[in-house]
């Protein structure tokens, strides 16, 4: 059974990847910046489609059997990342410190992000939710730490889906408007599109790209080299920084949670 699942699975990957490919990438022009839905944008939704709650196409064992798959495609995305690196390697060394100080950033999406998850009532699906931006790199290192089927888990997998589908719209408009304003040099910009992301790297740095069009093939270097050294040191950074700097919070939050509560049940006996 496990191995005609395989099959399937593979099968309906192909049948995907091919439908996809047709498709092609479309950029639809929103305001200032330049929204791109990329390939894997109709992958994902139609692949979503063919789940248990869509046309039962796939059942659960299969999803779940491909689910360690993730980690295997986000080698070949990394390994195309460095294809376009090479031949601006002076420009990026000049650069240097900037694009891997700028991994420290992430952090700081932890002290805005973890707020709102606790306003709207998130549990320990906040740390999976809100320590990194939730891509390939992050799921493997929730699913190593915490295993997928945990609230840990569901949290980082939700940020995950919801990226794929309204990141490269969100990061393509944002790109597009930043450097309309002319506030930002555009490598810093550049840099800032490699976020770990294939596709939202692909739509800010198409929007930056459609901005300043003269500056096209030091923008794609900047934001691959961006993206590349992300995905590596952000790898760190979530294990050693933003993980630990999460857990604490959620620890903090919920003992002066508790703290509140039983300061407030003598008061409730009193009345």
């Amino acid at each position: 059974m496990k191995k005609t699942s395989e099959w399937k699975i593979h099968g309906l990957v192909l049948v995907l990847v091919v439908i996809s490919e047709l498709i092609g990438a479309k950029s639809i022009k929103i305001g200032p910046g330049t929204a791109v839905l990329l390939p894997m944008l109709y992958a994902l939704v139609i692949g979503l489609s063919l789940g248990p709650k869509g046309f039962k196409i796939v059942n659960k064992e299969e999803m779940k059997l491909a689910s360690p798959l993730i980690g295997v495609s986000a080698l070949l995305l990394i390994a195309k990342y460095g294809t376009t690196i090479g031949p601006a390697v002076p420009l990026l060394i000049k650069a240097g410190p900037a694009l891997l100080a700028q991994e420290l950033g992430n952090l700081g999406t932890v002290l805005i992000a973890f707020p709102i998850a606790m306003m709207l009532g998130f549990g320990r699906e906040a740390i999976g939710a809100v320590h990194s931006i939730a891509r390939e790199p992050n799921i493997a290192i929730i699913s190593d730490m915490y295993g997928l089927d945990t609230p840990e888990g569901r949290g980082v997998m939700g940020v995950y889906i919801c990226g794929t589908l309204f990141g490269a719209i969100l990061f393509g408009l944002m790109a597009g408007f930043f450097a309309s304003l002319n506030i930002f040099h555009p490598y810093a910009l550049a840099m800032a599109c490699g976020v770990g992301s294939a596709s939202m790297m692909a739509a800010s740095s198409g929007a930056l790209t459609a901005t300043v069009p003269h500056m096209a093939q030091e923008i794609q270097a900047f934001a691959s080299a961006s993206n590349l050294l992300t995905a590596a040191d952000g790898v760190y950074a979530s294990v050693f920084l933003a993980i630990p700097l999460t857990e604490w919070l959620y620890r903090k939050f919920h003992k002066q949670e508790s703290v509140q509560a039983v300061s407030a049940a003598p008061q409730e006996e009193e009345e």
